[in-house]
């Protein structure tokens, strides 16, 4: 570790590092700035998962995603273990995957037990692929494709059915499939056995609001999402007339990066309320889903509740509430994706270029930028940064970094306290686990950045960098063009 310097001076990394060590107290992923693992080695530089960031971006370049296993296990285990807690009645915590989808995390969340939320046939796809249970996977999206609805049917997983358009689109595809199966010769000539009702949940709008950015709100009436609730007599007297549909559930979700706790007991009572009305229309769903939503640690004044806190007031209001309605207490589902994943995951870039504007500004630029993270250009989300191969430098400068794309918007971090930096420097952004990979693009034509999995010393590629061929390998040229 590095040694103690004078009071009063305030040092580029040790102020970031996790307040006790993981393994001799319990802390809450989404509650640290830096992945559980990170600690500062002999060399003054930033390790993660036992491996050094600057030996990492030596050997696998930049800018690379830098996943912590430990992390995302940590957070995976937290959540499942509170709900078994605090919860009498049967839980299952879901992975939101549209936070970032790829095989290697579907799969870790899988093996802890967690099943997947997916927002798309291609993350559907995804978690089929990384051996995740369709029992276990839930497809969510407010405009799902009739060629979506079918790979869900076929696949067997459960449909939260967010609209009425869906809805109808559902019965079709039901009606479709009982008279081909009905049609059908088995292979003995018998006529084939009936096909099994569609499983689905209904997502409805809570119409609570809470405090977060307006892009990430879902849960106020003014959403694109969900049916509306004074609809609810008409919603569930269509769906209790509909043989070849299954209500196993009933969905609600309030928004993302939230911090306040009565918002969510607010949603944990009201989906009692629906639960309750829901089996006065003969229908008998089994299941509620509370959503996500727990915010997380992006700078040093963020005071998220930890993953226990969350769970544990959710799952005392439903139980009281099920008493008071002398209800069963219904399976509770949840889905996070942000609090699972974003701690886990900084991105390490290396320092290029840089403009001295006297009396304004100095820009420092990196190799990334908005095209790995659009998060500081869509939402103005905030991050804190570190030199990785100086982690006990002073803080002295004040600057803006700059990504490399053309386009003046592109700014990672505005007025970081950094150390004096030089070119060549590593530079890595904290809490980039969420919405960083998933919603990356390849503006400028720059080839996606490859992501790193670390633990124990040990480093393995779970996205491979993009090549300049990867960005044409889509192309069409017509012949009318070629030489």
């Amino acid at each position: 570790m590095v040694s103690t310097h004078p009071a009063g001076i305030q040092h580029s990394g040790s102020q970031y590092l996790p307040e006790t060590s993981s393994k001799n107290a319990k802390l809450s992923p989404n509650q640290q700035l830096l992945p559980l693992s990170a600690r500062v080695n002999s060399n003054d530089c930033l390790e993660i998962g036992g491996c050094d960031v600057t030996a990492l971006v030596q050997q696998f370049g930049s800018p690379l995603y830098i996943l912590d296993e430990e992390t995302l296990i940590c957070a995976c285990q937290q959540y499942r273990d509170s709900f078994k807690q605090y919860y009498k009645g049967e839980s299952q915590v879901l992975y939101a995957s549209k936070a970032w989808s790829c095989l290697a995390i579907c799969a870790i969340a899988a093996s802890q037990g967690l099943g997947v939320d997916v927002a798309s046939g291609g993350e559907l796809y995804t978690a089929l692929q990384a051996g995740v249970s369709p029992d276990k996977i839930y497809l969510h999206s407010n405009n799902k494709s009739r060629q979506e609805l079918t790979f869900a049917i076929e696949s067997g997983c459960t449909i939260v059915v967010d609209n009425w358009y869906e809805l109808h689109t559902l019965v079709e595809i039901a009606l479709e499939r009982e008279t081909r199966g009905q049609g059908g010769q088995g292979g003995q000539g018998e006529i084939s056995s009936p096909t099994p009702p569609i499983r689905i949940m209904l997502r409805l709008t809570p119409g609570i609001e809470c405090h977060t950015h307006e892009y990430i709100q879902t849960g106020q009436l003014d959403t694109k999402f969900g049916f509306d609730p004074n609809a609810l007599d008409e919603l569930f007297t269509f769906v209790s007339k509909q043989s070849a549909l299954n209500c196993a559930g009933l969905h609600a979700h309030i928004g993302s990066q939230i911090f306040e706790r009565q918002p969510h007991r607010d949603l944990a009572a009201l989906m009692v309320q629906w639960l309750s009305k829901a089996a006065g229309y003969g229908l008998s769903v089994t299941e509620l889903n509370v959503g996500g939503g727990l915010g997380i640690k992006y700078i040093e004044s963020d005071d998220p509740p930890s993953i226990e806190e969350w769970v544990k007031p959710i799952c005392e209001v439903i139980e009281s509430a099920c008493a008071t309605e002398n209800l069963p207490l219904p399976k509770l589902l949840c889905e996070p994706g942000r609090s699972l994943i974003a701690t886990a995951c900084v991105t390490a870039y290396t320092l290029g270029s840089s403009k001295l504007i006297p009396g304004i500004r100095t820009y420092v630029a990196v190799d990334g930028g908005m095209s790995d993270n659009p998060r500081p250009i869509t939402y103005q989300s905030v991050y804190r940064a570190v030199v990785a191969n100086r982690m006990s430098a002073p803080l002295t400068e004040t600057v803006t970094i700059a990504g490399k794309h053309c386009e003046s918007g592109d700014i990672v971090i505005k007025n970081a306290q950094l150390p004096k930096t030089q070119p060549g420097d590593i530079l890595v952004v904290m809490a980039t686990g969420a919405y960083n990979y998933s919603m990356a693009s390849n503006y400028n034509r720059i080839p996606r950045s490859a992501a790193v999995i670390v633990r124990n010393g040990e480093a393995n590629l779970i996205l491979q960098r993009e090549t300049y061929q990867d960005l044409i390998r889509q192309d069409c040229l017509p012949e009318r063009l070629k030489d």
